[in-house]
């Protein structure tokens, strides 16, 4: 039966409309940097818990070491597999199944019996990597170009404070409460954020049906795309700048600086502080600037400062902000980087917008880890803040290399076809 009452057919249709329009309507930028966060959060804040986890379940601290290691090498993969998922079945389905898994995950830590099984929760964990990906694409596809790499800066900002209190929040929890205290937490932030994600994360990507086969041709298009392999080596080259201070800035200040522990920790911290810097600068300016003129300025600005800081170690300058104050630039220069090198990345293929976001972040990790692993067999030999900088330039200056070529292939794709 129809009603033929006007009031309510208006009152009807008015309230479809709203809620149709509530559905079509963009995530806050808060949800997507907590669903963000969340993905990054777990890597370290288990570190202060490792030997307590160590000792409750009788293992070797190495095995449980690999609940580190072991979670970035998964978290790479679920990355590229989750990216391409994405773009066949959606952003909202694949993040919202690996926030579910998460969370459970969670509670397996949590009430894990044998470091077996504990292992294994944790693998699971890794799902949560997934989200990272699908909050890079939502921003994409929910606002122009110049506004996505702006609002990927300023979300930026929030990915670089998670895991800064990580350690920090999970050493309190674990003083407070004990180590499986962390995982319970983890799960409840999993579960307000599944609540966010129900609620606002509607679905960005438009359906498409793709047989199985176009997972490798996918892959394949992308890396047969010289632009995406010049703002991944780009993001990959920064990241293994940072990746070798991390791993060599202890033993340089250890033997060649001296100083204690905890004012090695406050003077690394100036890193990520200027990350956080360099991503609210990319919120500011990068909406008015194009991609490749931001990265090459992003990797100037930090080749600058680490020539400043060569130039002061060679001059016998030892002074412990002669050194650490130089590679504050390496925060800032990434901080501009990765919000315009991963728009560029999303804008090669924009129907494959997920697949390039998982490929390229687990690309990006690898090459980090290798940069910074190559420069450790160096150092190991060398051990003096000389040799660290000059390690550090090197490869600062291969990501400006690669900051170059992505301007000369932007604008080779900007002419026009004669």
């Amino acid at each position: 039966m129809t009603s033929d009452n006007p009031i309510h057919t208006s009152h009807t249709q008015i309230t479809k409309k709203a809620a149709a329009a509530s559905r079509s309507a963009p995530p806050r930028l808060t949800t997507l940097i907590l669903l963000s966060a969340l993905s990054v959060l777990p890597v370290n804040m288990i570190l202060p818990s490792l030997p307590k986890i160590a000792g409750t379940f009788h293992a070797d601290y190495a095995l449980v070491n690999l609940t580190v290691a072991g979670y970035t090498i998964v978290t790479a993969l679920i990355e590229v597999v989750a990216g391409t998922l994405s773009d066949r079945y959606g952003r909202r389905p694949v993040a919202l199944i690996a926030v579910s898994i998460f969370i459970v995950a969670s509670v397996g830590c949590a009430f894990a019996a044998n470091i077996d099984v504990f292992l294994v929760f944790r693998a699971m964990q890794a799902s949560i990597g997934a989200c990272f990906s699908v909050a890079l694409v939502v921003v994409t596809e929910t606002s122009g170009e110049g506004g996505a790499a702006s609002r990927i800066g300023y979300a930026s900002m929030g990915w670089a404070i998670a895991p800064m209190v990580g350690p920090l929040f999970g050493g309190l929890l674990d003083g407070l409460f004990g180590w499986r205290a962390v995982f319970i937490v983890m799960a409840i932030l999993g579960t307000a954020v599944l609540v966010l994600c129900v609620r606002e994360l509607w679905e960005t990507a438009p359906r498409a049906s793709r047989p199985v086969a176009n997972y490798f041709i996918s892959y394949a298009r992308l890396l047969s795309s010289a632009r995406f392999w010049a703002y991944t080596l780009c993001m990959a080259c920064s990241m293994g700048t940072l990746y070798i201070f991390l791993g060599g800035a202890p033993l340089a200040f250890a033997q060649s600086l001296g100083g204690s522990s905890a004012t090695l920790g406050f003077y690394m911290g100036l890193v990520p502080a200027g990350f956080i810097l360099g991503s609210y600068l990319a919120g500011r300016y990068t909406s008015r600037n194009a991609l490749s003129t931001i990265l090459i300025l992003a990797r100037i600005f930090t080749c600058t400062g680490l020539l400043v800081g060569l130039a002061l170690s060679m001059s016998g300058t030892a002074l412990v902000l002669a050194f650490f104050g130089p590679c504050m630039f390496i925060g800032i220069g990434n901080g501009l980087t990765m919000p315009a090198a991963n728009t560029g990345v999303l804008s090669v293929r924009p129907d494959l917008a997920g697949t390039a976001a998982g490929l390229s972040a687990a690309m990006r990790l690898a090459g980090g880890a290798l940069i910074g692993a190559i420069a450790g067999l160096f150092l190991a030999r060398s051990n003096t803040t000389y040799a660290l900088l000059i390690m550090m330039l090197a490869s600062a200056s291969l990501a400006l290399f690669a900051a170059c070529c992505v301007a000369f292939l932007d604008r080779r794709a900007c002419e026009p076809v004669s």
